[in-house]
């Protein structure tokens, strides 16, 4: 179970999380919605470590994340997988190398590297991409290798910041599938996303942040808000996941960004 405990973050005056608790069950699929700057991504990287908090806790298991020392972090870290939006896959390295690489920062054996790291490239459909380097690839195809390399050491929890905001219509499709797939192998799964179309397909547990609080929490449900709501929360409707014999000039969507608050936090730093 993740437990947050009335958490407060500040930048500034600004509270980016405003006494927030929420508690998540193990196996649960939670998608969270709310316009640019609402928390969406503070929230997420606080439950790596990857932010400390002004006050508050954050508990996962009954483990107190936010007093760990470097050393239990870093185990921790191991038993989560993050997925960004902009991917932040090692250019020099290919497909299989990005992948491999936290089993190999893990010291797993070759031989046992090498196993899990097909399997998983398999799992995404991008066994056949493996000597490929990222600039060789399409978007659909950089994140799924993201994927791969967030879910090859067999993480208890995945961490999916925006994971389809740059993608059209049939990468998003694909991504979505990969996400339901892991999630019914029994691993806890957190989205956060601005895409009307995903929430409703997805139809799962829905979260509303908006100011650094929880508006709504509602089982089983899809993209409620309507339009005069979004317009009052400055959420834009996205085109990523609506068919493209829908559309007369179909087009990726470009996503707003996550909140420009939330620093980068290195690749190696979330794998070790």
């Amino acid at each position: 179970m993740i437990k947050f405990t009335d958490i407060v973050k500040k930048y500034g005056e600004r509270k980016v999380l405003d006494h927030v608790n929420l508690e998540i069950d193990g196996g649960e699929f939670v998608t969270i919605v709310g316009p640019s700057g609402a928390g969406k991504s503070t929230l997420l990287y606080a439950l790596i470590g990857g932010i400390r908090m002004d006050s508050g806790s954050i508990t996962v298991d009954g483990y107190e994340i936010t007093e760990f020392k470097p050393s239990a972090l870093q185990e921790y870290r191991r038993k989560v997988g993050m997925i960004f939006q902009d991917y932040k896959l090692l250019e020099n390295k290919t497909v299989y190398e990005n992948a491999a690489f936290a089993l190999e920062v893990c010291g797993w054996k070759d031989g046992d590297i090498e196993e899990r790291t097909y399997e998983v490239l398999d799992l995404v459909g991008m066994i056949d991409h493996s000597d490929k380097f990222p600039h060789q690839l399409a978007g659909g195809e950089g994140q799924r290798t993201a994927i791969a390399r967030a879910l090859v050491h067999r993480p208890k929890l995945l961490i999916a910041d925006e994971p389809t905001g740059n993608l059209d219509y049939w990468n998003t499709k694909q991504i979505l599938d990969i996400l339901k797939k892991v999630n019914e192998s029994g691993t806890t799964v957190l989205m956060a996303t601005h895409n009307r179309e995903v929430v409703d397909e997805m139809h799962r547990r829905v979260l509303i942040l908006n100011q650094g609080v929880i508006i709504s929490d509602k089982e089983n449900s899809g993209y409620e808000l309507d339009h005069t709501d979004e317009w009052a929360l400055g959420i834009r409707h996205h085109e990523a996941f609506i068919h493209p014999a829908t559309k007369a000039h179909p087009k990726s969507d470009h996503a707003e960004s996550s909140e420009k608050e939330v620093g980068d936090i290195e690749i190696t730093e979330i794998r070790h």
